[in-house]
């Protein structure tokens, strides 16, 4: 089972967002509890990112919206990095 890290800088980014986002929360829990047991469980559509983003992993909360993050993989943690719209997080 995986372990989720969440940094101070992504605790402030997922507050903003959820302020203007409030009906995404049940979701939002609902891929934070697949990423925990399986975070390539289909429904995520997990995929690496290249480019500037090289090292980093996306999934998807609703076809809208998606988490950026960061996997240690010897301690098996799940660090999220980023919340928001394709266009916001990439």
């Amino acid at each position: 089972m995986y372990k989720l890290r969440f940094t101070e800088s992504y605790q402030k980014r997922a507050k903003k967002f959820f302020q203007k986002h409030r009906d995404l929360m049940t979701q939002y829990e609902k891929v934070l509890q697949i990423l925990c047991i399986n975070p390539r469980h289909p429904s995520l559509r997990l995929h690496k990112l290249s480019g500037s983003m090289d090292g980093f992993s996306s999934v998807s909360i609703n076809l809208s919206y998606r988490l950026i993050l960061y996997f240690i993989v010897k301690d098996d943690i799940i660090v999220p990095i980023n919340i928001g719209s394709h266009d916001e997080v990439y």
